[in-house]
C-alpha cells in the first residue's frame, strides 16, 4: 500500500502517513510523497481544511534509521533539504488552515512537523518527544524555531536538551496543543474540528497564517502595516460581505471560501 493515503471528505482533505508497521518513521520516499499530497491538496479548490495524521498506534516516529544507517540511503544533508524542510515550508504556506491530528507518539521530526500545524490536537494517550540528542543530534524540521515560541525559551531548551517525553495533557498545559481528546471520540472531534474549520472563511483564515507567519520576524510597526494591508484584502472578498449581511440579518453566514 501507499505511504501516505488521501481521502477528501467533502471539504476536507485528510492525509494519513501509511506506515504503521514502522509506527510511521519517515523515510525518502514518504518523504517525498507526503509533499506531492500536500501539493495536491493545496490545488484542490475544494479542499478548505487539511488534516495531517497516522496510520495505526503513532503519529509519526520521526526518521526511520534503518534508512540514516544504510550506506546506499540519503545524506544527513539531503533528508533536511530534500525531504523535511519542503514539508514544513509546504506545511506553513499552505493557503488552508492544516490540523495535525496527533493519535499517538509524536518523536523527533514527526514531533517538529505535528508542531508546525496551523492547529494542533491530540488524542490522550499521545507524546511529544525531541528524541533527536538521544542519538547524538540536534531537533530538526523547525524545532528549534517553532519549539521555543510555542512553549517558551527555558522549557523548550530543556526538552530539546534531555529528549523527555510530553504526555498529551502536559502539552496541552504548555502550549504545544489547542486540545486533547479522548480515544474513544478522537475521530469524531477532529472530524468536528475540521469541518468547522472547512465552513469558516478561507482566504481570511490563509490571511491570519500568513500574518501570524511574518509576526515571527517583523517589527512592531512593520506588522501594523502588514495588517493594514491584509485586511483591506479580506474586506474585498465575498465571505466579508456574506459575514456582514449574515449579523445584520441576524443568521448564520454561509461561506464559499472566496
Amino acid at each position: 500500500m501507499s505511504t501516505v493515503l488521501l481521502e477528501i471528505r467533502e471539504a476536507v482533505a485528510v492525509i494519513r502517513l501509511n506506515r504503521p508497521d514502522k509506527l510511521n518513521a519517515f523515510n525518502r520516499e514518504m518523504s517525498l510523497l507526503l509533499q506531492s499530497k500536500l501539493d495536491e491538496v493545496a490545488s484542490l479548490k475544494e479542499v478548505r481544511c487539511v488534516v495531517l495524521t497516522g496510520a495505526g498506534k503513532g503519529f509519526s516516529a520521526g526518521q526511520d534509521l534503518a534508512e540514516v544507517t544504510d550506506p546506499q540511503g540519503p545524506s544527513m544533508s539531503q533528508i533536511l533539504s530534500e525531504h523535511y524542510n519542503p514539508i514544513i515550508r509546504k506545511i506553513r504556506n499552505m493557503p488552508k488552515p492544516v490540523v495535525a491530528a496527533v493519535n499517538g507518539v509524536a518523536a523527533g521530526a514527526g514531533a517538529n512537523i505535528a508542531l508546525c500545524c496551523d492547529v494542533v490536537v491530540a488524542s490522550a494517550s499521545a507524546s511529544f518527544i525531541q528524541a533527536f540528542t538521544r542519538i547524538g543530534l540536534i531537533p530538526d524540521s523547525g524545532g528549534t524555531w517553532f519549539l521555543p515560541r510555542l512553549i517558551g525559551w527555558q522549557k523548550a531548551l530543556s526538552l530539546a536538551m534531555l529528549g523527555d517525553k510530553v504526555g498529551a495533557i502536559e502539552a496541552e498545559r504548555l502550549g504545544m496543543v489547542y486540545d486533547v481528546y479522548h480515544e474513544d471520540e478522537f475521530e469524531q472531534k477532529v472530524t468536528e474540528m475540521a469541518n468547522r474549520l472547512s465552513g469558516m472563511p478561507t482566504r481570511a483564515l490563509a490571511l491570519v497564517k500568513h500574518a501570524f507567519n511574518q509576526s515571527m520576524s517583523s517589527g512592531y510597526e512593520a506588522q501594523l502595516e502588514l495588517e493594514d494591508r491584509f485586511q483591506q484584502e479580506a474586506a474585498l472578498t465575498y465571505d466579508y460581505r456574506e459575514g456582514v449581511e449574515a449579523f445584520m440579518q441576524k443568521r448564520s453566514p454561509v461561506f464559499r471560501g472566496e
